[in-house]
Formats: structure tokens, sequence, C-alpha cells
């Protein structure tokens, strides 16, 4: 098969051979594709400076089988400028969709969500609403999406002012108090997340811990490397 000039981004890149690279990209209507970029980090190669993750491209390939040959790299725009805790949560988005979608799997919407969550990066003070909302909608995506509007057990709608244990694999189910034994929630903080509202810290702070959870059982025990950058001392 070839693509011509599909826009993509670039989620990781390492050396192959001598002068080539294997690419992981992240296309808008291809999905996950794994790419051998030939020659590319030849001193004389006119593509090297282009392929740089977290701009956007348009790429063109040759496929056959599990990886295809990379032919051809254009810009697709500006990319967005991103420093400090903006650039390390754009390394985190993309670790996450390397480690959660598989290969030729095509995901236009999630795609147009990545490129707008880049933007707000750059554009927002606050990277932690940002975040959330992705995370959010990329469990949806793939078919992870957690309830957060009413109870698993009776369909009976949420209320903002009381407690639910949250089980990861169902749902909300009620409990008497916030000191109650299990992974609890009041109501309020489950409403504003089904909104994506993340206007105040508890409900950040809920929505976090809820979220990161419903991540690690898809993610497995291997640690996100991109989540150690957040760690790093402020010099």
């Amino acid at each position: 098969m070839s693509v011509q000039l599909a826009s993509a981004y670039v989620l990781h890149q390492r050396p192959y051979r001598e002068t080539s690279a294997l690419l992981e990209v992240f296309a808008e209507e291809y999905g996950r594709v794994g790419l051998v970029a030939r020659g590319v980090r030849s001193a004389k190669s006119k593509q090297r400076g282009e392929l740089q993750a977290l701009r956007p491209l348009r790429l063109s390939w040759l496929s056959r089988g599990e990886l295809g040959t990379l032919t051809g790299v254009e810009s697709d725009g500006r990319s967005e400028r991103l420093q400090g805790a903006a650039l390390y949560s754009a390394f985190y988005l993309n670790e996450l969709l390397m480690r959660l979608l598989a290969r030729q799997d095509p995901h236009p919407t999630l795609y147009r969500l990545y490129r707008d969550s880049l933007q707000r990066l750059a554009q927002e003070t606050d990277v932690e609403p940002v975040l959330r909302v992705f995370e959010k909608r990329l469990l949806e995506e793939l078919g992870y999406g957690l309830l957060l509007d009413h109870e698993v057990q009776t369909g009976a709608a949420l209320d903002a002012a009381a407690y639910y244990d949250y089980q990861l694999e169902s749902g909300p189910v009620p409990v008497v108090d916030a000191q109650a034994a299990g992974f609890v929630f009041r109501g309020s903080s489950l409403l504003a997340l089904a909104d994506e509202r993340l206007d105040t810290p508890q409900v950040r702070q809920d929505a976090k811990r809820l979220i990161r959870s419903a991540l690690n059982l898809y993610l497995g025990n291997k640690p996100l490397k991109s989540r150690e950058l957040f760690r790093v001392p402020k010099k």
C-alpha cells in the first residue's frame, strides 16, 4: 500500500543500523504506524531535521507488512512552542499513545484530540486539566470509558452530595460516608469529571486519582518513563 502525505506526528524514534531510524508515528487516518526511515541519520539527509516529535508533518510511505518504508516528509504547519511542564506533558501523551494504541488501528478523533491538546499545552499555564481530559477521552476511545454519572448496579443518577466506592472495572457503588472502605469519591467529583469541569482543587485531585488508577489497569506493571520527568527537582 502506498500512502501519500498523511497528516501525522512522530511519537518515538530510535536508531536502526548505521544511518537509518525506526519511527513510531501517529497518523490521522491510519493510527499508530511503524516506519523505517532509511538514511535519515546520515549527515546528508534532508529529512533529518524534519522528523522530530511534536511537529505536525505530512508523511508518505510504502507499507509492506508490519513495518512501512518512509518515502517522503513535509511540514504541516508550525510546531507548538512547548517548554517546562508543557513539554514534559506532551512527551507523556506520546508515551500513552505508544503504550496503549495497537498498530494500524485508526483513531481520527483521538488524533484531533492529541493535536488540540498540544495546542492547549502551549497556550495554557495549567497543564493538569489538559492531561485529565486527554486521559479520560483516551480511555473512552479505546473502549474503557469510565462510568461517571450513574450507579453501576441500579442505574440511578449519582447524587452530588453522596459518596461512592468506584470499582474500576465496573463503576460507582454508593457507600454511607467518605470513611468507608474502598476507592471512595464524592458524587460531585465524579459528575464534574463527567462534564470535564476541572475547576476546583478537590475535583482535580479526585480526577487524577481515579483516571491514573484506571490507566494503570491497561498499562501494566511497567512504569511510564515520562512521569519521572515531573519528579525532577527544579533548579
